[in-house]
């Protein structure tokens, strides 16, 4: 199962993947577009990492999540 992560702070948000590297080197965080998560989120087999970073809280949004919750979180994109 994939795994994005979006990080919400005060000036806005903005989403996040990690690729994992072989051997010796550290992985890689970048940052992906929204619509790349949205697409990969409606395919069914991904969950979103939802931080907030002024308090450091945690929420997991999986595509079997309550639709209110993907939409007051994710927005109606992420929306089947």
């Amino acid at each position: 199962m994939k795994r994005y992560t979006k990080v919400i702070r005060m000036t806005g948000y903005y989403f996040t993947k990690e690729f994992e590297k072989k051997k010796h080197h550290k992985n890689k965080v970048r940052e992906v577009k929204e619509e790349t998560v949205a697409k990969a989120f409606l395919e069914g087999n991904t969950e979103i990492l939802i931080y907030f970073q002024e308090s450091e809280r945690e929420i997991i949004i999986t595509p079997l999540s309550d639709p209110k919750d993907i939409k007051k979180y994710l927005g109606n994109k992420f929306l089947l």
